[in-house]
């Protein structure tokens, strides 16, 4: 593979770091002007969201990037956060908003299975466009637990463990989670095709 670093369309650090590892390769996050001009993310589905914050990446830099788009899928609230997982709590929410407003939506709900779910938009350097997706599904716990993840990952129990991903902590999900799966497709295909 050719690649040795790739500019992902996100400002969350986390992400580009989880990216790296997985990737085995440098992932750079966006210049903040760029994040800052990214258009509004209103797809219907998460690669809808994926190909907007590629598609402008790729135009704003006209190098091979990607992008990626997540959520969490709750059954008992139809699917919802979903595209708007971020934004669950408003528009200005926060981690700790967004956790506790699922928890206080679920709470004396017995039925607690979720998925989270990743759509990865790949461009390459002359514009085709590669998608890849990933899952894990799991449940939402009782209470915020652990402190070694962000987003969802203090209330999700992936599938297989008695711990969040929080609690379980990067080495651990980075083996498993909806991001990896997505992750380790796009590696495959660069390795394939770069």
């Amino acid at each position: 593979m050719k690649i040795k670093e790739l500019i992902f369309a996100t400002g969350n650090i986390h992400k580009a770091e989880e990216a790296s590892r997985i990737l085995g390769f440098t992932v750079k996050t966006a210049s903040e002007d760029v994040i800052k001009n990214t258009p509004e993310e209103n797809g219907d589905t998460f690669k809808d969201n994926a190909l907007i914050k590629a598609k402008y990446l790729y135009e704003t830099t006209g190098l091979a990037c990607f992008s990626e788009d997540s959520g969490l899928e709750v059954e008992y609230l139809g699917g919802k956060p979903g595209v708007k997982t971020a934004r669950f709590a408003g528009d200005n929410a926060t981690h700790e908003s967004n956790n506790l407003l699922l928890l206080q939506k679920l709470e004396n709900i017995i039925h607690r299975d979720a998925r989270f779910v990743a759509c990865i938009c790949y461009i390459d350097k002359e514009g085709k466009t590669a998608f890849f997706e990933g899952s894990v599904r799991g449940t939402i716990a009782e209470k915020i637990r652990g402190e070694k993840g962000f987003g969802y990952d203090p209330v999700f129990i992936p599938e297989g463990h008695l711990q969040s991903f929080a609690e379980l902590g990067p080495e651990i999900k980075d083996q498993i989670s909806h991001r990896k799966i997505a992750l380790q497709k796009l590696k495959e295909f660069l390795l394939e095709h770069e």
